[in-house]
């Protein structure tokens, strides 16, 4: 039917000329109703993402950009924060800037801002599969300091509408290393809006201050904008089956949509929730981790700080789906399955 399977599919490069994103080097990849972007330049982390026509990631006020003077600047990383589709925090700190025995550690740590080499780039059939990839490594390291690198593929398949993320994480030093790991990832409008539904098979969510404490009852759905109103954070406990597997979706009923993310908690038993109905500041970010929203002095202080032994490697793996029709009912009587099984095996 088609002589080039580009007109249906395709990985190409392409470099952003305007603005703070100016020089940053990225892929675009379509794959069907499927369209996102990857960020060469930062982590090999997704930007924009859209699904059958409707945008599906959250771009923060500062927009798209690349490296700049704020990435490592304290709470002013904030300036630095575009959201997307995924930005992953680590590999040294999650979360809010702290200060620890003299050292400075940024929100949400360096590997966001980190570009990656080695970069390579497939699309071609596999038995009978389009397959199409993108993979790299970033490294986080310091002279007498932590050797860390992390190596990304990223997978999609033409037919299937999903992405899935695979990382190696490898400590090549001569030392044990903290090694924290969180990711972002964010949905924005119009996936996101007053109709639309956040599921999460939780055990109980835990709200992480008093303004999330105000709202707890209602971590599962969003209000329409609010001005000025501030974020709410929450920590779930998450109902998983015999092998860990677990999931959390977001869905918009009326658009017949919704984003699905797919994890193991035995590779990543932490998940928080990040709920902003600010006007301008409107977004969900469902956060799977290996450590906790509370931070690297937390874990210091109860002697809970993840460390990896020398030359020691860890898995992850993220699946992202985009639902639609009949899936997005058969994904919540999915939700009430995880729950009664995990209520079962108590």
């Amino acid at each position: 039917m088609v002589g080039s399977m580009q007109q249906l599919a395709y990985v190409r490069p392409f470099t952003y000329e305007e603005g703070r994103a100016r020089g940053m080097k990225a892929y675009e990849v379509k794959n069907g109703p499927l369209r996102f972007s990857v960020t060469a330049d930062k982590c090999l982390d997704l930007a924009d993402v859209s699904f059958c026509g409707h945008n599906i990631s959250f771009l923060a006020k500062p927009g798209l950009m690349g490296r700049n003077h704020f990435d490592t600047n304290g709470a002013e990383a904030q300036r630095s924060i575009m959201g997307g589709m995924l930005f992953t925090c680590g590999l040294e700190n999650i979360c809010a800037p702290c200060r620890v025995a003299g050292k400075d550690y940024p929100m949400h740590g360096r590997i966001r801002t980190t570009p990656a080499e080695h970069v390579g780039v497939e699309a071609r059939w596999e038995e009978d599969r389009y397959v199409m990839k993108v993979s790299g490594t970033m490294r986080e390291a310091e002279l007498f300091g932590e050797n860390l690198t992390l190596h990304r593929t990223i997978t999609t398949c033409y037919g299937e509408n999903r992405i899935c993320i695979e990382d190696e994480i490898t400590n090549e030093g001569f030392r044990e290393e903290p090694m924290m790991l969180l990711y972002h990832i964010n949905a924005g409008y119009p996936l996101l809006c007053e109709d639309s539904e956040i599921l999460i098979p939780t055990r109980q969510a835990v709200p992480r201050d008093e303004a999330a404490a105000a709202n707890v009852m209602h971590w599962n759905r969003m209000e329409p904008p609010k001005d000025n109103e501030p974020e709410y954070v929450f920590l779930h406990e998450m109902a998983a089956d015999p092998e860990g597997n677990t999931f959390a979706a977001v869905l918009n009923q009326k658009l017949g949509i919704g984003l699905r993310i797919d994890y193991n908690v035995k590779e990543l038993p932490y998940f928080m929730q990040w709920k902003s109905v600010a006007s301008g500041d409107y977004v969900i970010g469902l956060e799977p981790a290996n450590s906790s929203v509370y931070g690297k002095p937390y874990h210091i202080e109860e002697n809970s700080l993840h460390k990896m032994e020398p030359f020691a490697v860890e898995h992850k793996k993220i699946i992202l789906t985009f639902l639609s029709g009949e899936e997005l009912g058969a994904v919540r009587r999915e939700a009430e399955e995880f729950l009664q099984t995990g209520k079962e095996t108590e």
